[in-house]
């Protein structure tokens, strides 16, 4: 897959092709299909697919302190857009810049003379540029104004996806995630829910109490998750790995800033500067404070026994029917 990282690498060589604009977060069912009606409608008209996106994502910038909480870092989302067979990717750096361009530069600068877009693919509620004045109406008219010089563009409304009577949605991912309903976010992701990142070095407080933990980079402002899970974790040889995973600011002990700490079971190798990727199997509990060290050891006992359990059963069963 194709990166091409911010209007200034733009240039005629790139070509035609088709597209679509959005962020894309959690690359859930609702996005996949989008992605399968572009791949289909390349094929038809014989050009590339390409994905336009921003980072930071525009929310972020306008209101980096109420942002929802990312479903997908960068790395995340782009190998999701290239498992699902995008050819391209336009990334956009999204700050004063960009926000201030107008929206119909916005179209001539990228849609047309940097992507030569032929047809593309966005909500009827989109909205671009300068004091967000662009839309589905503009970039009609565009693209049919540029057509009469061979360089247009047809523009197609993107078509609602729901799951039980209810619109696929990164907001309604993030519900089910905070709720603890991971079941649900499966369903509406069309995968289990996953964090990726590198293994770091932490306090070892773990270590102490006989639960050695790999300490992994979040890259986010915001966790969608909170509290004690089931996972298992992928990035250790042929079969994912279970374990028990903490993630908040680890309260008993004064944290400050949200972490994912994973204790792999019967597992003792060094792993630093490992990227691993963390599947979230089964919220346990809430995260909370306790009176005294421990009280906290204790309970992880038994969130291990509890998460060791739960995997056996389930991991079994799946050897089962895969047999």
């Amino acid at each position: 897959m194709k990166l091409i990282r911010g209007l200034h690498n733009l240039h005629t060589a790139h070509g035609a092709c088709v597209a679509t604009i959005g962020n894309f977060d959690g690359v859930h069912l609702g996005h996949r299909a989008v992605f399968q009606r572009l791949i289909t409608r390349g094929r038809e008209l014989g050009l590339p697919v390409t994905v336009i996106t921003f980072e930071p994502q525009p929310l972020e910038f306008f209101a980096p302190d109420t942002a929802p909480a990312r479903l997908t870092r960068l790395r995340e989302k782009l190998a999701a857009m290239r498992d699902d067979g995008i050819e391209q990717v336009m990334l956009l750096e999204f700050g004063a810049k960009l926000a201030a361009m107008d929206a119909r530069l916005f179209v001539q600068r990228l849609l047309l003379d940097g992507l030569g877009v032929r047809f593309l693919l966005v909500g009827d509620d989109f909205r671009f540029g300068q004091g967000r004045l662009g839309d589905y109406a503009l970039l009609q008219s565009m693209g049919e104004e540029a057509a009469h010089t061979g360089a247009g563009f047809q523009v197609e409304n993107l078509h609602t996806m729901t799951y039980g009577n209810e619109r696929i949605s990164s907001t309604r991912i993030r519900e089910a995630l905070a709720l603890g309903h991971l079941e649900q976010a499966h369903h509406l992701l069309g995968r289990r829910y996953r964090m990726g990142g590198r293994v770091v070095h932490g306090s070892e407080c773990g270590r102490r109490i006989g639960f050695p933990t790999a300490n992994i980079n979040l890259h986010r402002r915001f966790s969608p998750l909170r509290g004690v899970y089931a996972v298992v974790v992928h990035g250790l040889g042929a079969d994912p790995r279970p374990g028990v995973a903490n993630i908040g600011n680890r309260p008993t002990l004064n944290g400050q800033d949200d972490r994912l700490e994973v204790h792999l079971f019967d597992f003792n190798e060094q792993i630093y500067g490992r990227h691993l990727e963390v599947e979230f199997r089964l919220k346990l509990r809430d995260e909370q404070r306790f009176d005294s060290f421990e009280a906290l050891q204790r309970q992880i006992q038994r969130d291990a026994e509890t998460a060791r359990a739960y995997l056996e059963t389930t991991l079994s069963m799946r050897r089962t029917i895969h047999a």
